[in-house]
């Protein structure tokens, strides 16, 4: 990729960043989009939440139609990972994957977060089929089920407590549980059945998933598993360009209802700017931080005419 100047970048491919590229776009400004769709979350998702979709749609069907929308508007699309940012001379400078190098007038952070992965045989082949990292997303589509969560701290237990409301039976795979002394007295006045100082080894199944072989030998019939580990979150590369961090937490890109950063010129939406975790959320905030971003870059160029 030549070295260019865009006047909106925008990084992450997933709902947040679609939409933003949309709106930009519609702006007649410069977008340039850098990301995988499969990299996403709502990749290997089921929707059924969403309002104006009738039944369950796959997340990664969306995406696809997205992306060919973003490009029929005329955002140029790259799948590459942005690997440092350095504003300079009133630009944003970034330094690509490939080598490449572009600039920006404005920047939208988009690009969600990563969950963590078990590493184990079958996760990868039965992500969207049964193995889930979001319950608030997923938990929906288990009711009546048998289902387990693994994971050793509160994402994972109130994942597995918030599955009791729609599955039969609920186990919690944990090695220790690291967690509080009243949400440990919630979870052992619950009926999730705890197996601790265990880890599930391989995840088993035909077309979906149907067994958890755990590392002490045993196994479990299920329906679906949630893996809860936290997240691994691309909050490094907004921090390196001075982006503020939320007060509470310091997991997420604090905004405002702009979707504007401590920084101008830079903006975030999606899951990277905070729960819910949710792709009404992500494509409401792309839309505000897209439209925001567009017209900040507009009033830019027009100061650099003046000059």
């Amino acid at each position: 990729m030549t070295e260019k100047t865009y006047d909106v970048v925008i990084i992450g491919a997933g709902a947040a960043g679609i939409q933003a590229a949309i709106h930009a776009s519609r702006k007649k400004t410069d977008v340039l989009m850098l990301g995988r769709i499969e990299n996403s979350a709502l990749y290997t998702a089921h929707i059924e939440n969403y309002a104006f979709l009738d039944g369950v749609r796959a997340g990664r069907d969306l995406l696809e139609t997205g992306l060919a929308q973003v490009k029929r508007f005329g955002t140029e699309v790259s799948p590459e990972d942005v690997l440092l940012i350095a504003p300079q001379d009133g630009l944003f400078h970034l330094e690509l994957e490939s080598g490449g190098k572009v600039a920006a007038r404005t920047i939208i952070f988009a690009m969600g977060v990563s969950k963590r992965k078990l590493g184990v045989p079958g996760e990868k082949e039965f992500a969207g089929r049964g193995v889930s990292y979001c319950v608030d997303c997923d938990a929906n589509f288990y009711r009546g089920a048998t289902v387990a969560v693994a994971g050793n701290r509160s994402a994972a237990v109130d994942g597995a407590l918030t599955l009791l409301g729609y599955a039969d039976k609920v186990y919690l795979v944990t090695r220790g549980l690291d967690i509080s002394t009243n949400l440990m007295k919630h979870l052992q006045e619950s009926t999730v059945e705890i197996i601790e100082k265990n880890w599930i080894k391989a995840i088993d199944g035909e077309n979906a998933v149907t067994t958890l072989r755990l590392e002490n030998g045993d196994s479990l019939d299920v329906d679906g598993v949630f893996i809860e580990l936290g997240s691994k979150s691309a909050i490094e590369l907004a921090t390196q360009a001075g982006v503020q961090l939320d007060m509470e937490t310091f997991k997420y890109i604090d905004v405002n209802r702009r979707q504007e950063t401590n920084i101008p010129g830079i903006y975030a939406a999606g899951d990277i700017a905070g729960p819910p975790f949710q792709i009404a959320k992500a494509v409401g905030e792309g839309c505000v931080a897209g439209m925001a971003a567009a017209t900040y870059a507009g009033k830019l160029k027009r100061r650099e005419l003046k000059t």
